[in-house]
């Protein structure tokens, strides 16, 4: 048996930055992991290998329409799939492997096995018991069941099977048109695939900005994804290695069906806490199977957290990580904090969308008055040398004070553009801050400061 100060109950980022910053601030740390590899979903089978594919898929695309542009000539680049994963098993042992290095650098026990909670201050790892002062459960998430559609991992697969083809198809159907679904469609559309996204809502990626769920529909729709939207799938068939998808349209009850040899299950996610004893003990939770917490992370047990996919809130891996520094922080008896107003949102498509703060639709609710600086990409000069020129930087600003109250854009580097905003939030800074400070000639970032600039006179290149 081994005394700890605190034991996190999960690798994924989440609890391997929460060990990590626990050992930082001289507290015995013990990190449990039973996935048999540091990281969870987020680096094994979610954000780190979906990414390498993205880029895999988009290298290929890019070499079939833009390289010729170029003048770079040559023969026809052709998918070679088992090499494509193997490219992709890299990437994830690479990062895992660095976890372990960082856990051995800060002293962190790295405790193999699945974790469950049997007393208050006391953790069961595969029947090993070990005692800490604080618990913080960080388990994740895993993929929502949807009623009529059984996951097979062979003809029916979840996001963890789209990430291990050893072919490409000919026709895979998405249910689901979130982040998952509109990221691993885009793989597979883009190796050739047809793609058809069957979504139960009449929009895309629910709680985006409005006007951006309507350019990124139609960006992927002339990439030749097709949708369906205002769809529930009341089912799956498989009959000989082929799926058949039967759904309903909302609108007016019509009945219809699609075909394909794949069918990706992308509707969701839900806690993930099987088997962490939470009944036993009496720790709280929502009717959506989250555990409960407090502003600082709290659960009702005393001396246990927990943090990330597992209570409410976005499932977002950085909002994992925020959380865990911060209850790493509150136990050594600091301030932990973390700003749910500035966490931002990326979808990996190409082109990338990110998002941060109040939505055009959230202002208004809220009855406040805004105003709003847009900018094309067509106007920036870094993104046409790219073939980078499809979508806009939209900034939202209070119309008074010029405060920055959020971002919306969809472009080439998106998902690094949108940090600029989230410093600026933090600081709470104004539209005219961005729109005077000098950004490097050519960038995509200038793209950034011309929204800025519409907020107040004028952009200069609109």
């Amino acid at each position: 048996m081994a005394e700890y100060d605190v034991i996190i109950i999960g690798g994924g980022p989440g609890g391997y930055v929460c060990a990590i910053r626990c050992a930082q601030l001289g507290l015995k740390t013990a990190c449990v992991e039973g996935r048999g590899a540091l990281g969870g979903t987020c680096l094994n089978v979610g954000c780190i290998p979906s990414k390498a594919l993205l880029h895999a898929s988009h290298s290929y695309h890019e070499a079939h329409t833009n390289f010729e542009k170029m003048g770079l000539m040559g023969g026809a680049v052709s998918v070679d799939m088992p090499k494509m994963m193997e490219y992709k098993q890299s990437v994830i042992d690479a990062n895992v492997n660095g976890i372990e290095f960082l856990f051995k650098k800060n002293k962190v026990d790295y405790l193999r096995g699945w974790g469950k909670i049997t007393a208050k201050g006391e953790v069961s790892v595969d029947g090993e018991v070990h005692k800490a002062k604080n618990i913080v459960i960080a388990t994740g998430s895993e993929v929502a069941p949807l009623k009529g559609v059984e996951v097979d991992q062979e003809t029916v697969i979840d996001s963890t099977g789209a990430l291990a083809l050893s072919e490409v198809p000919k026709r895979m159907v998405v249910i689901g048109a979130g982040v998952i679904g509109l990221e691993m469609g885009s793989v597979y559309a883009r190796l050739g695939a047809e793609v058809t996204v069957v979504e139960y809502l009449d929009h895309i990626t629910p709680g985006m900005d409005g006007e951006l769920q309507k350019t990124l529909l139609r960006s992927l729709k002339k990439q030749g994804i097709k949708f369906v939207l205002g769809a529930a799938v009341s089912g799956v068939e498989v009959k000989k290695g082929v799926a058949k998808v039967n759904y309903t349209l909302r609108k007016n009850g019509s009945e219809a069906s699609l075909e394909a040899e794949k069918v990706l299950l992308a509707t969701g996610r839900k806690p993930f806490t099987d088997g962490l004893g939470l009944e036993e003990m009496g720790i709280a939770t929502t009717k959506r199977g989250q555990v409960e917490t407090d502003g600082v992370w709290r659960t009702n047990v005393e001396g246990i957290y927990a943090i990330g996919d597992v209570i409410e809130g976005p499932m977002l891996a950085h909002k994992a990580e925020e959380e865990g520094i911060a209850v790493a922080e509150s136990i050594a008896g600091q301030a932990g904090h973390v700003n749910y107003e500035v966490i931002p949102g990326v979808i990996y498509t190409t082109p990338e969308v990110a998002s941060v703060g109040k939505t055009e639709a959230d202002l208004k609710d809220e009855g406040r008055a805004y105003k709003v600086g847009k900018f094309s990409f067509m106007g920036n000069g870094r993104a046409k040398a790219v073939f980078g020129s499809e979508g806009f930087v939209k900034i939202l600003a209070d119309k008074e004070t010029d405060r920055i109250l959020g971002c919306h854009l969809m472009g080439p580097m998106a998902g690094e553009l949108i940090h600029e905003i989230c410093v600026a939030m933090e600081f709470g800074a104004s539209a005219e801050d961005i729109a005077r400070t000098c950004h490097a000639h050519p960038t995509f970032s200038e793209a950034v400061r011309e929204a800025a600039l519409a907020c107040g006179d004028g952009a200069i290149h609109a």
